[in-house]
């Protein structure tokens, strides 16, 4: 069993925020996968349902962000889970927006609801950072995490949530190299080098706005110097 967890703010005040990300991430895998029905426990909404062969717990925190961490560890008691079981998805500034990358443990780089889930059960669970980008400057970030999406930001927060949901069977395997392909194939980044076009040979050199072809070398130029100096001898 897995315990998946979204960090957001709760109420339709912040649904659209940036800081919900998490949230959007976690309702997009409830739908595409038919989980049950989100209810209240743990001091947030549950939902249960299953990722191929594995039985998957998301949860979303009702506590506010900086508090996450009391849902959180709430329900690992309950279900005898230890952190290594959970994967916390948030938002993070320094991805560029649409971005993603899995992490196991490590810090929390200042985010106050993964800090309040270190206070509750240490930093071993794994997160999934979900770029949105920085606004530039520490002082503006408060109010740019807790303001909605861009209209602009619409196509890529799509593609991304829609890729996270293709993707979650993979990373509740713990294939999380599959899992990140699986969000770069819904954004249309593959890596892949573009291919020619078919059926569209250059134009040939006497087509208006070709490049003109490289004269052909004189026949004396493309002889060696020492060949030159021996014909002065002859």
């Amino acid at each position: 069993m897995q315990l998946w967890v979204g960090l957001g703010n709760p109420g339709g005040k912040y649904a659209q925020n940036r800081h919900n990300i998490g949230f959007m991430a976690l309702d997009r895998i409830a739908d595409a996968h038919g989980f049950q029905p989100w209810r209240g426990r743990f001091q947030g909404q549950l939902s249960e349902g299953r990722l191929g062969g594995d039985k998957v717990l998301l949860l979303k925190p009702d506590t506010f962000m900086n508090l996450s961490g009391q849902s959180v560890g709430e329900a690992m008691r309950f279900f005898k889970l230890s952190p290594e079981d959970i994967t916390v998805f948030h938002d993070e500034l320094d991805l560029a927006p649409g971005k993603l990358r899995v992490k196991q443990g490590g810090g929390h780089a200042g985010h106050n609801g993964l800090r309040s889930i270190h206070q509750h059960i240490g930093e071993a669970y794994a997160r999934v950072r979900l770029g949105i980008g920085h606004p530039g400057h520490k002082d503006r970030v408060a109010a740019y995490v807790l303001s909605d999406f861009a209209k602009a930001d619409q196509e890529w927060l799509d593609d991304l949530l829609r890729g996270i949901a293709q993707g979650a069977p993979h990373l509740a395997r713990g294939e999380g190299g599959q899992f990140m392909n699986a969000v770069a194939l819904a954004r249309g980044d593959t890596g892949a080098p573009v291919k020619p076009r078919r059926n569209s040979p250059p134009p040939p050199a006497d087509t208006p706005g070709a490049a003109p072809s490289a004269p052909a070398p004189d026949a004396a130029e493309a002889r060696s110097p020492m060949e030159r100096l021996l014909d002065k001898f002859r």
